[in-house]
């Protein structure tokens, strides 16, 4: 695993949402800052347990999906989510700062769950049933993809 994505994760992606304009519009995609913000708090919210839900890809393409999912390979422009509407979901915070609050909370939440529990693992309808560093991976790249759709490019060693 790249420790490098983890002391991202830890450290650095926090300070990346605080310093982000609330008002950048998106370079694609329907969500504004304060939307993606509270999407990718959903997004921590699967990888760290809390919200369950069933593997929507074939069997047999899971090999193949978790495969790009372990690469440095980035997430295209504009990728469409099987499990969500095509329109962003409603906001549940009334401030951008609210929101990240929530989502700092799930992330703790996902290192202690899997600091407590070391052989814990979530279930990703996309990708399957992923270990701590498989979720490190995603959350990396899911992360980086959303942070790139406003314009902000951390340096993050693969």
């Amino acid at each position: 695993m790249s420790l490098e994505k983890e002391n991202f994760l830890r450290t650095r992606f926090i300070a990346c949402l605080q310093q982000l304009d609330p008002n950048t519009p998106p370079q694609w995609g329907k969500m504004n800052v304060h939307l993606m913000i509270e999407h990718l708090t959903d997004v921590l919210m699967v990888a760290n347990g809390k919200i369950k839900m069933h593997i929507v890809t074939p069997a047999e393409k899971l090999p193949q999906y978790k495969a790009f999912m372990m690469s440095d390979k980035p997430f295209k422009e504009n990728t469409k989510s099987p499990v969500l509407p095509e329109e962003p979901l409603p906001l549940r915070k009334q401030t951008v700062q609210a929101a990240i609050g929530k989502l700092q909370e799930e992330l703790i939440y996902f290192f202690n769950a899997f600091e407590s529990n070391p052989q814990f693992k979530t279930t990703h309808p996309v990708f399957g049933d992923l270990d701590f560093t498989e979720n490190i991976q995603l959350l990396h790249k899911h992360i980086l993809h959303h942070l790139k759709q406003f314009g902000v490019t951390p340096l993050v060693a693969g």
